[in-house]
């Protein structure tokens, strides 16, 4: 029933965290399609000997092609892309499954309800610390309180986890290369879903995961992605967010409409059309 898609790049201690949380909290059928960006620190070997569907290329190829790659050799009906940096948490799956059924359609992407560590400003994370990594990792104690880590609902998603129909992933064409490796892609993935009729973009309260907060993009040249997206599509990444996705607010209902034709949308509007003129 799922396909899920992981890009990882030499994290071996943090992928085997991930795969051993999925096999242990996933109830619904799953498969595990990986690309290994080099692998050279073990990793493709251990990817190897637990004969786990993958994908590899010799150097890091970045997110957006490690997804598709990885999205390409799987086969189930719902693709999610999960990073490996996550733990998933009792319950992640069939709560997305819930709410799937609930829709009634597969014109839709959710997220997951990410766990972190430390406070970013994110309003649609729960925050509180069980470690920053394999070393510190207090599973036991995040199992344990996991009840009292409650977030309802919340309008916009993008980030990992995400879910989509396959129907969907081939209509939008995956993500886009351009934004290779990886900065914005997340972002221009929602609005392509959004220009191709999508109107459901639900962050799920009841499926959480546990994020390590652990970054790749510190080893690489990054793509300026909020230019990217700017030049791509005619407005700021925040103006987005912000008028269509309402990231953040509580999802009062299923279906988003249109932006509400506030000065504050015609301005942040008229902002990014100044700002891609003198880009």
């Amino acid at each position: 029933m799922l396909s899920i898609v992981i890009p990882t790049w030499n994290n071996l201690a943090l992928l085997k965290l991930c795969v051993a949380s999925l096999r242990r909290h996933t109830a619904l059928p799953f498969e595990i399609a990986l690309h290994v960006n080099d692998g050279s620190d073990g990793t493709l070997d251990w990817v190897r000997s637990e004969g786990i569907l993958h994908t590899h290329s010799p150097q890091n190829i970045g997110i957006c092609h490690a997804v598709n790659q990885a999205a390409a050799l799987s086969a189930q009906p719902y693709v999610v892309y999960l990073n490996d940096d996550m733990v998933c948490c009792p319950g992640w799956d069939t709560a997305l499954m819930d709410r799937i059924r609930a829709l009634g359609t597969d014109a839709f992407m959710l997220s997951g309800t990410m766990i972190e560590p430390r406070e970013s400003g994110n309003p649609c994370v729960i925050v509180r610390d069980y470690g920053s990594g394999p070393e510190d990792f207090r599973e036991d104690a995040l199992l344990r309180e996991l009840s009292s880590l409650q977030k309802a609902d919340w309008y916009g998603a993008t980030w990992p986890p995400t879910v989509v129909h396959r129907s969907w992933w081939d209509k939008v064409g995956g993500y886009s290369p351009e934004f290779s490796p990886g900065i914005s892609s997340d972002n221009d993935f929602s609005m392509k879903m959004w220009m191709a009729g999508c109107r459901i973009f639900l962050g799920v309260g009841a499926s959480r995961v546990y994020h390590f907060m652990s970054r790749s993009t510190g080893k690489v040249v990054r793509n300026d992605g909020r230019k990217q997206f700017l030049e791509k599509w005619g407005m700021t990444q925040s103006t987005f967010d912000r008028h269509y996705l309402r990231r953040g607010q509580p999802a009062l209902r299923a279906v988003l409409g249109d932006p509400e034709p506030t000065l504050r949308y015609f301005w942040d509007r008229l902002r990014g059309r100044l700002k891609r003129l003198v880009s």
